[in-house]
């Protein structure tokens, strides 16, 4: 379903503080796999994630999806990309505190100029499913950690995407809510989510569920 094929990734490449965050990668990735991509920070894994999600280009190497070619997309191309298969977990949630649960959870649909009847029954879905249907009207800055995460993740299954990416998701995570975290990847996997995890949480490493872990360092995967 994913493949990067030879990507390297360099940072101003045409300056003196040329930085290679990822070197000749090859990576398979197939469907409804749950990879956890291990590393220290500044290794490489979340450049992986922002590649498949199209939020940047490699600078050599083809990444493709779904047999598309997505690492040459001009940039409202990848927003329909992102839009259509991507559901992203960021590390802060980028949730808009002011807003309410509900309002943060349709933004994704916003583009799509659904009836209201299409945006309920979406919404009804992913705030049961994720435990935060009580929660619906409720300014997300007057929540808690845990269910500030359970937002974002409603919000990046809104689409019902095939990939899920999910970029140091318990960093903020008291181990409590992290295990919650992972009883909540279970649920997704059942579903046939591609899932990609970029973590150095060792909560992650070596659960029966996942299919691989993948060791980055210094822009390489190195096991």
């Amino acid at each position: 379903m994913i493949e990067l094929k030879n990507i390297t990734k360099i940072y101003g490449i045409n300056t003196n503080n040329k930085v290679i965050a990822l070197e000749d990668i090859n990576l398979k990735i197939k469907e409804g796999e749950l990879v956890v991509l291990r590393g220290a920070s500044g290794s490489g894994k979340s450049t992986i994630l922002s590649l498949i999600a199209a939020l940047s280009k490699p600078s050599s190497g083809e990444v493709i999806v779904d047999n598309k070619r997505i690492s040459k997309l001009q940039d409202n191309f990848a927003s329909i990309y992102r839009r259509d298969n991507i559901g992203f977990v960021f590390q802060k949630y980028n949730l808009i505190s002011t807003l309410s649960v509900k309002e943060n959870i349709i933004l994704p649909l916003v583009p799509l100029n659904l009836d209201v009847k299409d945006v309920e029954d979406k919404l009804s879905v992913v705030t049961k499913r994720f435990n935060i249907a009580h929660k619906e009207n409720t300014i997300v800055r007057n929540l808690s950690g845990g269910e500030q995460q359970r937002v974002a993740i409603a919000r990046a299954n809104i689409n019902n995407p095939k990939i899920i990416l999910a970029d140091e998701p318990t960093a903020n995570l008291d181990e409590k809510l992290s295990l919650n975290f992972i009883d909540i990847l279970k649920e997704l996997k059942k579903l046939n989510k591609t899932i990609i995890i970029a973590t150095h949480d060792p909560l992650f490493f070596g659960l029966d569920f996942v299919d691989r872990e993948l060791k980055i360092h210094n822009g390489k995967i190195i096991s």
